[in-house]
């Protein structure tokens, strides 16, 4: 990728829950995408298209190119609001239902990499999703195919990538230059991932629950980074474990997992953290917002709390400034895909922003989050919340507290309207142009609650200026 964006492009978090871990039977894939501070994104709908001759997609980042089918399935995506670097999609559902979110970055270690380099002209995150999702009609179709181009084509780079469809949810792995793996996350289990190679023991004996590159043990072994009557641990054989791992991964994963399983005591620094993890309790979209909103509040470690300057920052959070854009694709079940699959989608930093729900089955986008360049600009729905999260900054404690109470109520708006348009939904004789209708609405109302927000923040904080002095009224 390009050289200026390459130190930017490395932080991202991760979530995944099984259809039978939550509360209401939804499968969930989640990520905050973590890059840079002031570097809008966009969120639009491509519509499906068939081709007279077969397309050639060349990415602007890494010159990775390959012709793509004729058939491209509509799907809706979170562009860079400039394609100088990529496009960098980064999340969506396609019209079958399938979800993806690509990536989340991770880092192989110099073993492996001695012997099967990244390819600098190869696939990387910047085209993942458009040269994946269009093309695939379930979660193990998308594995598979992003499995395939790796191969031959080789990756630039080590990531993770989320995949669900209304059966299941797969967390994929690639590693080097042309290895990966997958495993399909248990139904009654969940996942949270941070910026490492996760996945554990590889059961090549069950390809329902694991898939993987060609001859990836034969790889391993020859090069003497397995033996053959040994658990195959990818994690261990591939991964990382070095000191910033400690600082930077591992205590993300432990608070994501210190939220949904508390009755599992762990630490922070632990190095066998697992990949797979059941929750004490059926899981809630709450909670997953609650976890990408996270800066470890009610320990010493949060950087706005009021424990020791030296514990505030000993570790990275998962909730940050350089958050773009986070998202939570929900597969409800029992319901028609186009209604069944919510995209939501909070601008900007996830701690300061809101999850506003969008149906898939739209074909259109709120025209406020099809806008927005590096600049400030106050019609965008990025800017929207960025203004939001950077007048909360300037006086933190004084505002936090407005800040949860408009997120709390517009969670609770959006779900009421969410539901009375799942209901009339069912009746609607343009289905499409309906949930056009409702997404609009959605956006709408966050809008306004947090345009009220930045008014009242704004008019309260010209009474907390540093020249502000007490004075007589009378004088």
């Amino acid at each position: 990728m390009q050289k200026q964006l390459l130190t930017n492009l490395s932080a991202c978090t991760s979530i995944l829950v099984g259809k039978k871990a939550s509360a209401d039977g939804s499968i969930f894939i989640g990520r905050n995408e973590d890059s840079k501070a002031a570097w809008p994104k966009h969120f639009v709908s491509h519509p499906r298209q068939t081709h007279t001759t077969a397309p050639v997609f060349k990415s602007n980042d890494t010159g990775f190119t390959v012709t793509l089918p004729r058939e491209q399935a509509k799907y809706n995506a979170t562009p860079e609001w400039t394609a100088e670097f990529g496009l960098f999609e980064e999340d969506g559902f396609n019209e079958y239902g399938v979800a993806m979110s690509a990536t989340e970055s991770a880092y192989a270690n110099e073993r492996v990499l001695a012997y099967d380099p990244l390819v600098e002209n190869g696939i990387a995150e910047e085209a993942m999703v458009t040269v994946v999702l269009p093309y695939v009609k379930t979660a193990r179709a998308g594995v598979l195919r992003l499995g395939e181009l790796v191969e031959q084509y080789g990756t630039a780079e080590s990531n993770g990538i989320l995949f669900a469809d209304n059966d299941e949810a797969w967390y994929m792995e690639t590693a080097t230059g042309h290895h990966w793996v997958a495993q399909r996350i248990p139904d009654d289990a969940y996942a949270v991932v941070a910026n490492q190679l996760a996945i554990q023991v590889i059961d090549f004996a069950a390809p329902a629950n694991f898939l993987s590159s060609t001859g990836i043990q034969e790889f391993a072994a020859a090069h003497h980074l397995w033996q053959p009557d040994t658990p195959f641990n990818f994690r261990e054989i591939f991964g990382t474990h070095t000191a910033s791992d400690f600082v930077y991964n591992t205590p993300r994963v432990w608070y994501g997992q210190k939220i949904l399983t508390p009755m599992h005591k762990q630490k922070p620094q632990s190095d066998d953290l697992p990949f797979i993890q059941r929750a004490d309790k059926p899981i809630t979209f709450e909670q997953i917002a609650q976890i990408l909103g996270s800066h470890f509040q009610g320990t010493k470690y949060d950087p706005v709390g009021s424990g020791k300057a030296k514990s505030k920052r000993k570790f990275r959070p998962i909730s940050l400034a350089k958050t773009q854009e986070s998202h939570i694709l929900q597969i409800r079940p029992a319901l028609p895909a186009a209604l069944a699959d919510i995209h939501w989608l909070a601008m900007g930093v996830t701690a300061e922003s809101i999850y506003v729900p969008f149906y898939a089955g739209a074909d259109q986008t709120p025209a406020d989050y099809q806008i927005g360049a590096q600049t400030y600009d106050s019609k965008s729905s990025y800017w929207l919340y960025k203004l939001a999260g950077v007048l909360v900054d300037s006086h933190y404690h004084e505002f936090n507290q407005l800040l949860a109470a408009v997120q709390t109520a517009t969670h609770t708006q959006l779900l009421t309207q969410l539901a009375q348009h799942d209901v009339a939904a069912k009746t609607a004789t343009d289905l499409t142009a309906y949930l056009n209708q409702a997404n609009q609405k959605h956006a709408d109302l966050a809008r306004a609650n947090f345009e009220a927000l930045i008014a009242d923040m704004v008019t309260k904080a010209t009474d907390l200026s540093p020249l502000n002095y007490n004075t007589d009224e009378n004088l």
